[in-house]
């Protein structure tokens, strides 16, 4: 059972990842936005010797996809199982980690998906544009689920302008 302290904890992720739902568009995004952020969010993880495999995807395509060093095999299936939620939901994957947590019952098993094909941890968010709705993906896989969100955050916050103590977790 949830302590109090976890379960505040939990209420406070899911409002603030709303949030970031909500401030985290574009106003236009193509093939050279998703390339942009691919980079970008590569300078992030190089700068903090992490290891990521990194993918971005545009109207079901793959714009950007780079395995840094001491990334396996297995993070690109991650990254894919991750991406697959946000793909079929239009919700960050891990929102609904989170909300799978509070509710005591995953969405994804309600909707029959399988574990092999989904993953419901953090490090796969939505590319919004705004009047147009849901064009994309950004997935990192690599680091602890709740790193991989913060740093596509991140790169989401400063390639949408907005400040990234705004939208930040706790």
């Amino acid at each position: 059972m949830a302590s109090v302290t976890d379960q505040h904890d939990l209420e406070r992720d899911i409002a603030r990842i709303a949030e970031q739902q909500r401030r985290l568009k574009f106003r236009a995004f193509d093939e050279q936005t998703a390339w942009d952020l691919g980079c970008d969010l590569r300078r992030l993880a190089a700068e903090r010797h992490a290891g990521v495999t990194i993918e971005v995807r545009l109207n079901g395509d793959t714009v950007f996809l780079h395995a840094m060093r001491g990334t396996s095999p297995a993070n690109a299936d991650w990254a894919r199982r991750k991406r697959n939620v946000v793909e079929w939901l239009h919700q960050p994957s891990y929102a609904v980690g989170r909300h799978a947590i509070r509710d005591g019952k995953s969405i994804l098993d309600m909707m029959g998906l399988s574990d092999r094909d989904h993953a419901s941890h953090g490090g796969s968010f939505p590319i919004v544009v705004e009047g147009v709705g849901c064009v994309g993906s950004v997935t990192v896989s690599g680091l602890p689920q709740r790193v991989d969100h913060a740093l596509v955050v991140e790169a989401l916050a400063a390639a949408c302008g907005v400040p990234l103590d705004e939208v930040a977790l706790d």
